[in-house]
């Protein structure tokens, strides 16, 4: 296409050729080079960008943290950091990986470069307010990072009460502020999505023409905007209450802490699919287009989403079953905890139903997406053992929750994002990586992440309590074989770091198209223009549209 065309369709041209429409070069990271450009835009694809660079560096945090944690646990006589340091290390790995990196991962960067794109719109429906809720992220954490600066923080990431509001003598308050300014963002984030998903779609782009990435963005949209005010309404009771004693959590002034554990958690579990939710609307893009294979039961995988969504406000007391609430309680709380295992088997099976008789690829995304199953399914399988009462009265406040949670959110989450990172960045930057270091990177990560986890649900299976730097020498090989693993783990999370920001300059431009993908986003310039589409595009008329089963459908309609 020559300069100023515009065509019939979406447009598909040469990401460098001027465009007189836009006024300026043609893809969006050459529509613009000063520093004030970036920092006031309004493009929902650069301010993705902003995010991805924030949340890479919180997650460089994150991980540092956590080795040193691995390092401690080396030795089981605690001599490697104080009780004090210990604290504050455990502390600042939770409260920076939960809420500056797993909550907005993969909503803040892939949700809000896609989802204009893939339902046919120019941006979001609020520019501006996008670009406030990354301001209001980075305010957050400002405060945060300010508590660790200072001195630290000591609570735990989950903040329990009184120690949080009467025995710590850390920097407690700053974090607490990050946090719940935090909060704010992903409520702004939420409110856009819903908005610009309702409002925006393109002609023809009905509800169940919808990619499930989209649907999964729009349930955990409806998370944020219903669960995250009880966390910040309890945050701000929180601050309060250590800066003034005003009794609502602290039984020393007749505050209720359990009070805090509830409101904590009405929060908390719906965020473990804020963060979940989101990765298995990349995986179910990711598989159909390595397995060229309609996803299988599109419809059903639309309608778990919203079931997660929905059923995951109703089983937060499995977090408080040795805190005292009643049998009923336990009961209930344990068979809706069985119940919300119901939607995600759903996705698993429809993801396995798919990859079946597909024409494979295992190119890099395709390698993290299989990863993701497998380490979801073993995370999702130990979940029923901690929903079981029984059990949970064994192993509650062990290793093996600390083993179940890492099989979820960094199993699945950060599986789930490097993949998405993968399989559209191609369509982010214009450029292609070196597959080979890519696959690399995938099995590293499979291999060290067993390797670091795994021997931790034999150490909760044994009575290691978490949050303890002390512990009996025999539990100690597991541990130095856990250490090990994080190393592993390391060089797998390094590898990417460097081949991709090289890919930037110095990889093969990328074609529109590299992965022979269906949807909306794979019908733009790679990079895309500035403003999307040049026309009107025209909704799909069947989802995931590939070549195995498209044949077949064609057949069913004739």
């Amino acid at each position: 296409m020559t300069s100023g065309t515009i065509t019939d369709g979406p447009a598909l041209r040469d990401p460098h050729t001027p465009d007189s429409h836009l006024g300026h070069g043609a893809d969006y990271l050459h529509a613009e080079h000063t520093l004030r450009s970036w920092l006031f835009t309004t493009d929902h694809k650069r301010i993705a960008l902003l995010y991805l660079a924030s949340i890479t560096a919180f997650f460089v945090i994150g991980a540092v943290t956590a080795g040193l944690v691995r390092l401690a646990l080396v030795v089981p006589d605690g001599q490697v950091f104080t009780n004090d340091t210990y604290n504050k290390l455990f502390t600042i790995h939770g409260v920076v990986m939960v809420w500056f990196f797993l909550i907005p991962s993969i909503p803040a960067t892939f949700g809000n470069f896609l989802i204009p794109l893939m339902i046919g719109a120019r941006d979001l429906a609020f520019p501006k307010l996008n670009l406030a809720s990354w301001y209001v992220f980075m305010t957050g954490a400002f405060f945060t990072l300010a508590s660790v600066v200072l001195g630290g923080v000591d609570t735990g990431w989950t903040f329990y009460t009184p120690l949080s509001t009467a025995f710590s003598n850390t920097w407690v308050v700053p974090a607490l502020i990050g946090v719940t300014i935090v909060g704010f963002s992903s409520i702004l984030t939420g409110l856009n999505f819903v908005v610009t998903i309702h409002t925006m779609r393109a002609p023809g782009m009905t509800w169940f023409r919808l990619p499930i990435f989209v649907w999964t963005h729009y349930a955990t949209s409806l998370i944020f905007l219903l669960a995250t005010p009880v966390i910040t309404v309890a945050l701000v009771l929180l601050i309060a209450e250590r800066a003034f004693h005003i009794g609502v959590f602290d039984p020393a002034y007749g505050g209720d802490p359990v009070l805090f554990q509830h409101l904590f958690w009405f929060y908390s579990h719906p965020a473990v699919y804020i963060m979940v939710l989101p990765g298995m609307g990349v995986i179910s893009e990711i598989v159909p287009a390595f397995a060229q294979k309609k996803l299988f039961g599109y419809r059903f995988v639309a309608y778990a989403a919203i079931g997660l969504a929905s059923v995951t406000f109703f089983v937060w007391g499995h977090h408080m079953f040795v805190n005292g609430q009643s049998d009923l309680a336990s009961v209930a709380f344990s068979v809706l905890s069985f119940a919300v295992a119901v939607p995600s088997a759903v996705k698993v099976y429809n993801w396995t139903a798919t990859i079946h008789k597909g024409s494979l690829k295992l190119d890099t995304p395709m390698l993290y997406a299989m990863g993701y199953i497998g380490l979801f399914v073993l995370g999702g399988l130990t979940g029923l053992y901690l929903a079981t009462l029984a059990i949970n009265q064994h192993v509650h406040a062990t290793y093996f929750v600390v083993a179940h949670f890492h099989y979820i959110m960094v199993g699945g989450t950060v599986l789930a994002f490097l993949g998405g990172l993968h399989f559209w960045w191609p369509k982010i930057t214009g450029r292609m990586y070196v597959e080979a270091w890519g696959r690399i990177s995938a099995v590293l990560i499979f291999i060290g992440f067993n390797v670091t986890f795994f021997p931790q649900f034999i150490l909760g299976y044994l009575g290691m309590p978490r949050r303890y730097h002390v512990y009996p020498p025999e539990f100690q090989f597991l541990n130095i074989l856990s250490s090990a693993g994080s190393t592993i783990l390391a060089v797998g999370y390094i590898f990417p770091m460097v081949y991709l920001v090289y890919a930037i300059w110095f990889g093969k431009r990328a074609p529109a198209n590299p992965w022979d993908a269906r949807g909306l986003e794979w019908t733009v310039a790679s990079p895309p223009p500035a403003h999307n589409f040049l026309t009107e595009p025209q909704a799909p008329k069947i989802p995931y549209d590939y070549p195995i089963q498209a044949r077949e459908t064609g057949r069913q309609h004739t």
